[in-house]
This record gives C-alpha cells, structure tokens and sequence, in this order.
C-alpha cells in the first residue's frame, strides 16, 4: 500500500540537512565535550583534523589554524583531553562535528578553574583597575630582581642590565619560582625589598614552563603582594604566550624576562641617543655659526675701503648739497615773490567799494523780484478768499431763509421743532423768518 502524501511534505536531502544543521548550532553553541584525540591529521592548511572518541561512540572535530596558534600543547595522538566548541554540520557529507575553540589535556582543567574564579574574584576586588598602576620611573637606578637563582631568566635578565651605558645597581632576592612553597616565597620577598630604601623598580618572573611550572604566580598571596607594593613592579613570567594573575595585577607586564630588562634600559638608551643626537646637533649648529661669522667677516674685510677715498667722497656729497641748498633758496625765493603779487590782485579784485557796488545791485534785483512775488501772492490769495466767500453764502441758514422757509423752536426751551407730534395744543412757539421772528402758541397740530 503506497502511503498518502503531498509534494509540500517532501524534502530534499539539502533541505533537510539545512534544517538539521539549524536545529544543531542552535541548541549546541558552547559545549565541553571529554575523550580521546585520534585520527588526528594536521595538513599542509595549519588546520587540526581530529576524533573524539570514547568506549561507546566517536565525533568528528577540527581547531581551524587561528584558534591553534593560542594552544600551548602539542595535540597527539591517544590523549585525553577536554575540548569546548560549537556543534556544526558539514552539509557535503551530512556529518555533525565539534568546531573546538579550546583545547588541554585531561587533568589540567582543574588549574585552569581554579585560575578563572581567582581571576574573577580579584578583578571585582579590583586589584587589575588602570587606576591603581604606577608609573614606572623614566630613568632607574637601583632594580629589585624576585627570581630563581639558578635559572635561565636571571642570567638573561643580567645580560642585558649589565650590557648596556646604563651603570645600574641590581639586588637579588632568589626565591624558589615552583613548587609548593614558591607562592609564599616570592610575596615574602617582594615584601622585604620594599621595606628597603632607594630601589626604583621590581622585577617578578620566571622563565618558561607548563601551566604546572607557572602556577606560583597565579597564588593569590602573590597578587596581593604586587597590589600592596609601593616599588613599581614588571611581571616577567614564562614565554610571549604565557599569561597569569601577576600579569594583571603588576603595573607593567612584559612577554619574557628577556623583555623586562628591555624596558628597564631601553629610557636609559633612549635617553643616550637623544643626548648623542642633541650633541651631534650641537656640534653642527657650532660649526653652521663658525662658517657663517667667517663669511661676513670675509664680507667686512672686502667692504672695506682707504679712509681718504671715504673722505672725497663726502666732499663731494658735501658740494653736491651746497648746490641743492643755493637752489632751493632761490626757487623758495621766486615762489614767495609770486605768492606776493597773486595776494596784490586778489585784495584789489576784493575793495570794499566795488563790493558795495555789487551788493547795491543785488540788493535792487532782490526788491524788484519781492514786489513781483508778494504781488502775485496777493491776488492768489484774494481770489482764494472771494471764492470761500461765495461758498459760505451760498451754504448760509440765511440764505435757505431768504427762500421762504423758518426755523421753529419749543419756548422756553428753545429746541428746534422737527416733527409735530413733538409739540402739544397749546403750547408757545418761537418761529424765525428771513427777516425778524414769531412768537406763536399751537392751536392744532397735523401728522
């Protein structure tokens, strides 16, 4: 029997390995997965192929090459290890595998817990806050060194202090760097070198090791002790790669101890160069000012002439200038002479009489000018005035008199009478006419 189904119930195989991978990366996006590494295969890419297996089932994983440069183990092949990544699927091939992020072996997860709930711990405290880092001094002198006496770090920490211009002193306080009783240890002796007088700088650190080999330097006896620490203090702890809780809690932290010492004399060689670069430009700029007084002076030298050269010289520009001031006398003669007879013609040009004359003249204009105008002013004006004349007759109660009609007022009165229901049978009216008026009483009134 064929079973009932749609074509909207079908999936591809593409389809349905999409969803699944959805599902998966969805629900599996940070796990911790325990097994065993095998089938491991690291190709030409830098990429880590591996399987992890157990006695019951087996998943496929890779470390792709940019989360493989932070490992600090070497994967191989049978070892234990615990891994954390993401669940994906390789669509191709329809397989799910773990994308790792973080790999160690077995037994070592523990260290690593108990580094991050320190971690946390001491960064809430804030014992890892910028604000309470100390600036190092620009030039020191005197260096505290907290290391192994016998190994490799102090002897290239020496190296370098005692190879440079720097004639610095160095105090070693030697200490175990491993081991159980390294962490009390080391903060007992950063502890001693700052109850002493004159140091300007700590150095903490050990060469390179496991995680088990650094762990003294992840106690938190030995983080307080940088904390608390008045000396400014460079954590040099294991390799580049290497990181612990002194790291953050030390003022400065170097990758290496190598490093250290480099920070140490590098302001001390800086401070060299720029006093061997300001000595070159000093000596330049003395010889720049050498050459350039001996050119002027060669400059004096050839601009110097006889003394009885100078001296004819200002003869003549002695002569010269007689010359310049006789002429000019008689060019300041000549321009006053003719100023003088300019102001002759203008005071003649300005006698009182002929001005009296000409003012006689205007003054003569001006009246026959004012006649004419006021007369013409004149008989503006009366026209002007005939014609309001006319208008005000014309406008006149007289005149409107003139044609019959009266004006009639209630006596005693005196208001004018416009309608006559105003006025009662009887009553005394005053009527007046063009000419004299009436004094009436009412008989009848009409309207």
């Amino acid at each position: 029997m064929t079973p009932n189904h749609s074509n909207d119930q079908i999936l591809s195989v593409s389809t349905l390995t999409r969803l699944i991978k959805q599902q998966l990366e969805s629900r599996f996006i940070d796990v911790w997965v325990e097994g065993e590494i095998s089938n491991l295969r690291i190709p030409s890419s830098g990429h880590l192929y591996l399987t992890l297996k157990d006695e019951n089932a087996q998943v496929r994983g890779v470390i792709f090459r940019a989360s493989g440069r932070s490992i600090k183990f070497v994967p191989k092949e049978g070892q234990q290890v615990l891994c954390r990544g993401r669940v994906t699927v390789y669509e191709p091939r329809g397989e799910y595998q773990i994308v790792i992020d973080y790999i160690e072996p077995r037994g070592i997860g523990a260290l690593q817990a108990a580094f991050e709930q320190l971690k946390e711990r001491l960064q809430k405290e804030g014992l890892f806050d910028p604000s309470h880092k100390k600036p190092l001094p620009v030039l020191p002198q005197r260096i505290g060194i907290v290391t192994s006496p016998t190994g490799a770090a102090i002897r290239d920490i020496l190296k370098i202090l005692g190879g440079r211009r720097a004639h610095l002193q160095i105090l070693i306080n030697p200490v175990p760097v491993q081991g159980e009783a390294a962490a009390s240890a080391i903060a007992a002796a950063i502890d001693e070198l700052n109850e002493m007088d004159g140091l300007d700088l700590l150095i903490v650190g050990r060469g390179g090791g496991s995680l088990e080999d650094l762990w003294a330097f992840n106690e938190e006896a030995v983080a307080r002790a940088i904390f608390r620490s008045r000396i400014p203090v460079i954590s040099a702890v294991g390799h580049e790669v290497d990181y612990t809780i002194a790291d953050f809690v030390a003022d400065l932290r170097a990758p290496t101890p190598t490093a250290a010492a480099e920070m140490v004399v590098r302001s001390w060689q800086e401070w060299l160069d720029r006093i061997e670069a300001q000595r070159d430009r000093l000596g330049q700029g003395i010889r720049h000012c050498l050459e350039m007084a001996r050119g002027r002076l060669n400059v004096y030298k050839r601009s110097l002439r006889d003394p009885r050269q100078v001296i004819e010289a200002y003869l003549l520009r002695l002569d010269e200038l007689e010359g310049r001031i006789h002429q000019g006398l008689f060019n300041a003669l000549r321009y006053q002479s003719q100023r003088l007879h300019h102001a002759r013609e203008n005071l003649r040009h300005r006698s009182p009489m002929e001005r009296l004359h000409r003012l006689s003249t205007r003054a003569q204009d001006l009246t026959k000018r004012f006649e004419l105008q006021i007369g013409f002013y004149l008989r503006q004006k009366r026209n002007r005035l005939e014609s309001l004349f006319t208008t005000i007759d014309s406008l006149s109660p007289l005149a409107i008199l003139s044609r019959g009609y009266s004006i009639t007022r209630k006596l005693p009165e005196m208001t004018i009478i416009k309608e006559a229901r105003t006025v009662n049978p009887g009553q005394r009216v005053h009527v007046r006419l063009h000419r004299g008026s009436l004094v009436c009483r009412v008989d009848e009134t009409e309207g």
